[in-house]
């Protein structure tokens, strides 16, 4: 048997995590440029120049990261001199702001840190970046060899952020655990996709525990136990997960029918506009749960999407159940349902889809 190689994501979490970066960084170089978008650089000046001075690395540039995670912002910032002069890429923000200075990182050959300011999603901690093309449309991610070599979880700035995110970060989130569980079912998997598989359980157990609460204390600034329980979920559990399930760099378990509403949703032009990623990938898990008949399950997702207000109709989403066919046909068209175990067809998911509306009817 030819051999194989994991790595895994290493972090430190805390109200104050950039205390460590000397020491944590240090061995890699003396200087950093730093990648992000403008609010998440603003974010993180204070304390991350006040660690660096502490830890003897200096900070040769701050740089925009372009708004999109494209090849083409890659090489907008290849062409600068910072980058190139650099020892290490500190990569600030959100998804797409990691996911862009890590690729530069990789196309240097540089040691690349995360400091994500936002929890949204696993960006962080994942050996991938999701490439889009310069409008925005999807187009293809780019699997690296390792992940970032270490990510600092600053709970102080993530609470201080927008709630909106760790809302629709946590819908994202324990989408790992059930579109793995299902793909995965009934077969012999390698040990790395099995350990991602029974990872991805801690993508759900503390987002369903702990969720409301953390909300409530992101909304008022204020770090927690909770907090940290599911920021630990969104950005490192989901992280280990990806890696370990798309080792193969294929995306048989690491994605499936909640996916899919999302990505046959987003043909909607509203949808890419005015709600987020994770947000309307949860109400696709609801169908998941349905399509796939965990009654049980789905009863008490249903209950905590209600407690957070995430989507449980068609109506949260701004669509019509006129356009449930059209939904349905696009579905069936996406290449997540393919690694499914049973056939996936147009009447389950218009009987999901009205389940869930009728549902939604009954309790309004």
């Amino acid at each position: 048997m030819k051999h194989y190689s994991i790595f895994l994501p290493s972090y430190t979490i805390g109200e104050n995590p950039y205390e460590e970066i000397g020491a944590i960084c240090r061995p890699y170089g003396t200087t950093a440029v730093v990648i992000g978008g403008h609010k998440a650089m603003a974010a993180a000046k204070d304390a991350l120049e006040a660690a660096c001075s502490q830890g003897g690395i200096r900070i040769l540039e701050y740089l925009w990261y372009g708004g999109e995670c494209s090849y083409e912002n890659v090489e907008v910032l290849r062409a600068q001199p910072a980058p190139g002069q650099a020892h290490m890429v500190f990569a600030v923000g959100g998804g797409k702001a990691t996911d862009t200075a890590k690729a530069l990182a990789d196309t240097l050959g540089k040691p690349v840190f995360t400091f994500p300011t936002i929890a949204s999603n696993c960006s962080a901690c994942t050996s991938v970046s999701i490439m889009y093309h310069p409008d925005g449309s999807f187009l293809r991610p780019y699997f690296f060899g390792k992940p970032p070599v270490h990510a600092f979880i600053h709970l102080g700035i993530i609470a201080r952020s927008p709630q909106q995110y760790l809302w629709a970060g946590m819908g994202d989130t324990y989408a790992k655990y059930f579109e793995s569980t299902v793909s995965s079912r009934g077969e012999e998997l390698p040990h790395y996709i099995r350990l991602g598989v029974v990872v991805s359980s801690m993508c759900l157990e503390p987002v369903l525990a702990y969720g409301e609460k953390a909300l409530a204390d992101n909304r008022a600034g204020r770090i927690s136990g909770e907090l940290e329980q599911v920021v630990l979920a969104v950005v490192v559990s989901t992280g280990i997960a990806s890696i370990l399930l798309t080792r193969d760099r294929i995306i048989d378990y690491n994605t499936g029918l909640g996916h899919a509403v999302f990505y046959a949703l987003t043909s909607f032009p509203h949808i890419e506009k005015g709600h987020l990623h994770g947000e309307v990938v949860s109400y696709g898990i609801l169908i998941l749960l349905l399509v796939d008949g965990q009654e049980e399950m789905f009863r008490k997702l249903y209950r905590f999407s209600q407690s957070v207000k995430l989507p449980v109709c068609l109506a949260d989403l701004e669509i019509t159940a006129g356009e449930l066919d059209q939904v349905a046909e696009r579905i069936l068209e996406m290449k997540d349902i393919d690694h499914n175990p049973y056939p996936i067809t147009r009447e389950m998911l218009t009987a999901a889809f009205r389940t869930l509306e009728n549902r939604g009817g009954q309790e309004r």
